[in-house]
């Protein structure tokens, strides 16, 4: 008998190497990397010159993911996944178009409906003391020049530490984790006061003014208070009391946009923040995705999971590129002219920022439901208007479409924000889809995120150096 002959066994069907291999849809030695790996079992019959698999344990792989063959040229690593469709130009969250879901939920009932399958109306994520207190502490004790990015790593391993329950992993613990850490993130950056950059986080003040939030009746964020400039405290304040670490309430976007400048928030920019929260919830596997997703193989904790998708988010080519399509507008702004910015980006042969996306043959239907709000925000038309020159100006040469990076660095110039503000956006937005994604691996079998490396170096043996 052959590998690539049937094993007939009386009680049971068995696959032959090759039939294995064919219902995966890899190769013959990747079957074998599964046996090492645990994946697999194989057996060899008596007389036979091959192993055998088990049909339904093959079909099982195959249907948690198992089809995917070591990287190499050419190759992509597919995991299967039930959160996002990437499909014609559109983008959903198990079947529902997101643009759909931004327009009518709040950022927390969309992440808790990912979680969950349930979509709970008015659902608040609350910070819990410790955790705050903790996270707090550990983004006070930073130098005052360190970045959002950097508090948000901070904050998330002190909040950690804080929790000695982090490391049970059942579905009820992780998404009580989930719903506290997010906000604990959020309420962990200092606030931005007029005049000031953002400074210690004792100098927020106990009592700080807030944006309020009321409810439509659809569900969905009616932001009716103007909130103002929120008042705090001058550098060097006390500590907050105790008693106001956790009481932070209503949504999650008005809150963020006290993090994120200093400007009045209006009803219309609110609802821009918080359909950018949706909207950047998740996007199949970003590269920050499929960093959470192996450590989630690995068993780590949902802090520890966060952690990984933050180091990957804090690369120039992901998180950051909101940045540089701000700091693009802005140039555009002071100059009068699109033409001679993207003129400027092209001679130096980088890419014009905010263009483009290798999902989207057409507009990123990110962008084109954020460009929709952000019509109705009278003091966004300033910087709409350079998105669009820019978009013209490029249309003529290259097809170029718009992405979501366009769409929130209009947001973050007509509210006031800093550069790194989109990437902050991006962050808080990200870690409920990570959750999500951790919540899908915890169920697979264990470190099964391991690709087999190609060897390129010298064969050996070699001298001893």
């Amino acid at each position: 008998m052959t590998d690539h002959d049937v094993a007939q066994d009386p009680d049971e069907r068995r696959l032959s190497t090759r039939e294995a291999a064919d219902r995966l849809g890899v190769k013959p030695e990747t079957v074998y990397a599964y046996v090492s790996r645990g994946q697999l079992t194989s057996r060899r019959e008596p007389g036979g010159r091959g192993s055998t698999f088990d049909a339904k344990e093959v079909d099982a792989l195959a249907r948690r993911g198992g089809r995917r063959e070591p990287s190499g040229a050419g190759s992509e690593l597919a995991v299967r996944t039930g959160i996002t469709l990437i499909d014609r130009d559109h983008c959903y969250f198990r079947g529902v178009d997101t643009s759909e879901l931004a327009a009518h939920h709040s950022y927390e009932e969309v992440a808790e409906w990912l979680w969950t399958g349930e979509m709970r109306r008015g659902i608040r994520f609350t910070a819990p003391h410790d955790a705050l207190a903790a996270a707090r502490r550990a983004v006070d004790a930073l130098p005052a020049h360190t970045g959002p990015m950097d508090r948000l790593q901070v904050a998330v391993i002190a909040a950690a530490a804080a929790d000695p329950l982090r490391f049970d992993l059942s579905e009820r613990a992780v998404l009580d984790t989930a719903r506290s850490l997010i906000p604990t993130l959020v309420a962990a950056l200092p606030r931005r006061t007029a005049g000031r950059p953002p400074g210690r986080a004792g100098a927020e003040g106990a009592g700080a003014g807030r944006v309020g939030a009321g409810r439509g009746g659809d569900g969905r964020g009616a932001y009716g208070e103007g909130g103002g400039e929120p008042g705090g405290a001058e550098p060097g304040a006390a500590e907050e009391p105790a008693s106001e670490l956790g009481s932070e309430d209503g949504p999650l976007a008005p809150r963020l946009w006290s993090r994120l400048t200093s400007e009045p928030a209006d009803p219309p920019s609110l609802r821009v923040l918080d359909a950018a929260l949706v909207l950047l919830i998740d996007h199949d596997l970003a590269a920050s995705t499929l960093a959470v997703r192996v450590a989630a193989s690995a068993r780590a904790h949902p802090y520890a999971i966060i952690s990984a998708g933050f180091g990957a988010l804090d690369g120039a080519l992901h998180g950051a590129a909101s940045g540089l399509a701000h700091r693009m507008l802005l140039e555009v702004l002071d100059r009068g002219s699109a033409a001679a910015v993207v003129a400027d980006h092209l001679r130096a042969g980088r890419r014009v920022p905010g263009l483009g996306h290798p999902l989207y043959s057409g507009e990123d239907p990110r962008a084109r439901a954020l460009f929709a709000l952000l019509e109705d925000v009278p003091r966004a038309r300033p910087a709409l208007q350079a998105a669009r020159d820019v978009i013209t100006t490029t249309a003529r040469h290259k097809e170029w479409h718009a992405n979501v990076d366009l769409a929130l660095a209009v947001l973050t110039i007509a509210t006031g924000m800093p550069a790194e503000a989109g990437e902050t956006v991006f962050a808080v937005a990200r870690t409920a889809g990570w959750i999500a994604h951790a919540l899908e691996e915890y169920d697979e079998p264990p470190l099964r995120m391991r690709p087999r490396g190609q060897y390129s170096g010298p064969r050996p043996p070699q001298p001893l150096p």
